[in-house]
């Protein structure tokens, strides 16, 4: 049970492996549940057989879960929306609710992707508030934190950062989501929060490189710090606290998603290691490895603040510009003596 006995109307849109693990999170807390899969011969598939096995091996989503391909109809009479796409189509999923005639309006719209756009270098909730009209700062929020959806799924016991500028929202988010097996804490730092989840993932990109390419755990563990130096020298010129990437959604992200099999980011990074293509890897992979668009994001934000930020060159290099991950490596490692400072 969650702490939260009121029961809450959510909206979960998107049925990829994160929605569903978050849908079934809510589900367990008792609250009134519809998953909202595009694809309309999916949803048919996935309201009548329950079979999660397309993004969830082995799992079966809970008969209570309603599960619909209708936007519009789902995003109704919600308490709560939670924005559950990968991050280059939040700009889609988004201008479509803005256009929508809801009645009554959400309290909350909570955003779980882990990512930066590439075309305007926004973070995910300021896409939301772009695109719709009744979105402000003060009503949403991001849920972000190192939680593989494979294992919240087989409620294994997990913990996660509710981030928004209110505190209110925060807590109410909070009180939605957490229980005996997801444990959920508040930040009002949205733009740490928001930076730690997508920053992460092209420091694991890197380790799955060196995995790849044959380096050992020394190289590994000292890509582990300093890329989360890099992630607070951009976030902090971004204007969030340094504190915040020694949390949950900074180092705690960075640690599962660097050293686990279930990392996406990191399998692609391996692959890039052993001398695969990335486009071919892309291609045969169903899941999405957000690191990829946000290195390119990344890496025109550190032009833009003017930050240091040398191992997400590299990654940046070795994806785009095809280059050979041994020269990428040593050529950090070549770099003039420095001081060991924290951002």
């Amino acid at each position: 049970m969650s702490l939260n006995s009121e029961k809450q109307n959510v909206a979960v849109l998107g049925a990829g492996s994160w929605g569903m693990a978050l849908a079934m999170v809510l589900d367990f807390n008792q609250h009134n549940v519809t998953l909202w899969e595009f694809r309309p011969d999916a949803a048919e598939k996935l309201q009548k057989t329950r079979d999660a096995s397309e993004f969830l091996s082995g799992i079966q989503l809970p008969p209570t879960i309603a599960v619909d391909s209708d936007l519009e109809k789902v995003c109704n009479g919600k308490d709560i929306l939670v924005i559950a796409v990968p991050s280059h189509v939040v700009r889609e999923v988004a201008t479509k609710i803005g256009a929508m005639s809801i009645a009554q309006k959400p309290k909350a719209v909570v955003n779980v992707a882990k990512g930066v756009e590439n075309e305007t270098l926004l973070r995910m909730s300021q896409v939301l508030q772009e695109c719709v009209p009744w979105l402000n700062a003060e009503n949403v929020a991001t849920l972000s934190g190192p939680s593989h959806a494979e294992e919240v799924s087989r409620k294994i016991p997990t913990a996660i950062v509710a981030a928004s500028k209110n505190l209110k929202i925060a807590e109410y988010i909070q009180k939605t989501f957490i229980n005996k097996y997801f444990r959920v804490y508040t930040n009002q730092d949205i733009v740490g929060v928001e930076l730690g989840g997508a920053l992460k993932n092209i420091i694991a990109l890197a380790a799955g490189i060196c995995d790849g390419a044959g380096f050992g755990d020394n190289t590994k563990a000292a890509l582990q710090p300093r890329g989360l130096v890099e992630m607070v020298r951009l976030g902090t010129a971004m204007g969030a606290e340094a504190i915040t990437f020694a949390g949950l959604s900074g180092m705690g992200d960075l640690i599962v998603t660097c050293m686990s099999r279930h990392s996406r980011n990191r399998y692609v990074g391996e692959q890039i290691g052993k001398g695969r293509k990335l486009q071919e890897i892309l291609d045969e992979m169903v899941m999405v490895a957000e690191g990829v668009k946000t290195t390119r994001s990344a890496y025109e934000l550190s032009k833009k603040y003017n930050v240091e930020m040398p191992i997400t060159e590299q990654v940046f290099q070795v994806l785009f510009d095809d280059k050979n991950p041994e020269d990428a490596l040593y050529e950090l490692m070549m770099r003039g003596p420095k001081e060991e400072k924290w951002g």
